[in-house]
């Protein structure tokens, strides 16, 4: 029984031994310096290839097919016709993570030398809505994408990364959390990133691929989508400034976040696949905030004084509610090289200024207060002394 399972063991081990020629080899392959970033046109996908074309590399990323173009944070990247070029270094394809096809295709003729997979249905109330279509992205997405490498004979020479997410730990087991701290996914979006965070282990260990996970804390920016508390909250300021608001309605102000800015964290994935060997990390700032301290400082930011005013109104308690999130930074920071610079004061103040201009269209905030009540909720209007 042991010599068969010794014998499985080694079927599956399809990596050579490292010798000077094979390293040499590893080492011409990755000086082409050649990126593909999947999920290129979110907030995160945006700023990493800002990052990675500064740092001299060629940048390839995967969009969705669409009838219009969703590709607002990249356009000063693509509207630039210098990439429209033969031998551009940002080039664009259409895919999809539910199409192992079309991956294996674009690997090989890309031959990537990093990976950085960030395409996903992030946001955990859809994921309620559509509980089967977030599985097939995020987690059997994960899945095809590691196996079209591995299938296409790269698996000793790229490196992967795959962006996971604090939501892993949802029903909080302490605070703050490490490495140590239990899973305890609350949501399809957290139980399909949870199945992802394994796979990607998996994977490492089975083949020894360099592979590794990132579990992000929220991280914020101009370009944080606007169903996003933060991005909400800055908005409605925006909107207040400009006098066509008079109030924010919100939730639970008492919620707490470890809150960081998108253009460090994507440096912090960067650094995780320059390490010599592959490990997993959480990429946090170690600091927790109120939902209420982030509407003083956004109404300190244009001047305003605010009044807290209670009110009622029905809700009903998601059973996949979240308390307390905040991330005891020590690995990330002694182990990756990452350390955050940017305080979340920052953070605020930046997307504050950039989308002030902007933010022309009325909308209400409208949150219900996920951590205390059941029945009836607390409504808090912010309005301006």
């Amino acid at each position: 029984m042991e010599t068969s399972l010794q014998g499985l063991e080694a079927c599956m081990d399809d990596t050579d031994p490292v010798t000077a020629s094979t390293k040499s080899e590893l080492d011409t392959f990755r000086a082409r310096k050649v990126a593909l970033i999947t999920g290129i046109s979110g907030q995160d996908g945006s700023y990493l290839a800002e990052l990675l074309l500064s740092k001299g590399y060629k940048v390839h990323g995967i969009i969705r097919r669409s009838s219009s173009f969703n590709t607002a944070r990249i356009e000063h990247l693509y509207s630039n016709p210098i990439t429209h070029q033969p031998d551009a270094s940002f080039k664009l394809h259409y895919g999809d993570m539910t199409d192992s096809s079309c991956l294996i295709k674009l690997i090989t003729q890309i031959q990537p030398t990093e990976v950085y997979h960030l395409a996903a249905q992030s946001h955990v109330k859809v994921s309620f809505d559509l509980p089967e279509y977030t599985a097939e992205v995020d987690a059997v997405g994960t899945l095809r994408l590691l196996d079209s490498i591995h299938a296409c004979g790269l698996t000793n020479k790229i490196r992967f990364y795959q962006a996971s997410t604090s939501e892993l730990y949802g029903k909080v087991q302490e605070v703050p959390q490490r490495e140590t701290t239990p899973f305890y996914p609350r949501s399809p979006y957290a139980c399909a990133k949870l199945y992802s965070y394994w796979i990607v282990i998996n994977y490492r260990e089975a083949y020894n691929m360099f592979a590794c996970n990132g579990i992000l804390f929220n991280h914020e920016s101009p370009r944080r989508g606007e169903t996003f508390v933060t991005r909400k909250i800055t908005r409605a300021v925006a909107k207040i400034a400009l006098g066509q608001l008079e109030l924010i309605e919100l939730g639970n102000l008492s919620s707490k976040r470890d809150w960081g800015h998108a253009k460090e964290y994507v440096e912090a994935m960067w650094r995780i696949l320059q390490h010599d060997h592959p490990d997993d990390f959480v990429i946090a700032t170690g600091r927790n905030y109120t939902v209420r301290e982030f509407v003083q400082l956004a109404f300190r930011e244009i001047g305003k004084t605010i009044v807290f005013v209670f009110a009622f109104f029905r809700f009903t308690l998601p059973k996949s509610s979240l308390k307390t999130m905040m991330r005891d930074r020590i690995m990330c920071a002694c182990s990756s090289g990452f350390s955050s610079r940017v305080c979340w004061r920052g953070v605020l103040s930046c997307i504050h200024l950039e989308l002030l201009p902007h933010n022309l269209i009325p909308f209400v905030i409208n949150f219900g207060n996920f951590a205390h009540f059941t029945k009836f909720c607390p409504l808090f209007g912010v309005s301006i002394v």
